[in-house]
C-alpha cells in the first residue's frame, strides 16, 4: 500500500531534481522513493552487520595458540 507525503524543498533543489529525474526517464517522486528505499536498506544492513560483529566479539576468538607456561612458571628462579 502506498501513501503520499508532503515535503518542503528548496526551489533550486526541486528544479535540479526534475532535471535528474528527466534524464533518467522517471519522476521526482519515483527518484525519491528509490533513494529512500536504498537508505533504509543500507541502515538495516548496517544494523544486522553491527549485531553480528558484536555477537562475534562477545564469543571471542581462539587463534590456535596455546600458553607455553604460566606467569608463575616463567618467573621462577
Amino acid at each position: 500500500m502506498k501513501q503520499n507525503i508532503t515535503l518542503k524543498l528548496n526551489r533550486d533543489l526541486i528544479r535540479k531534481a526534475k532535471v535528474v529525474a528527466a534524464s533518467r526517464e522517471t519522476s521526482v517522486s519515483q527518484l525519491l522513493s528509490e533513494k529512500l528505499e536504498e537508505l533504509v536498506q543500507q541502515g538495516e544492513e548496517y544494523e544486522r552487520a553491527k549485531r553480528s560483529a558484536i555477537a562475534h566479539l562477545d564469543e571471542g576468538y581462539h587463534l590456535g595458540g596455546k600458553r607455553a607456561a604460566s606467569r608463575d612458571e616463567l618467573h621462577e628462579r
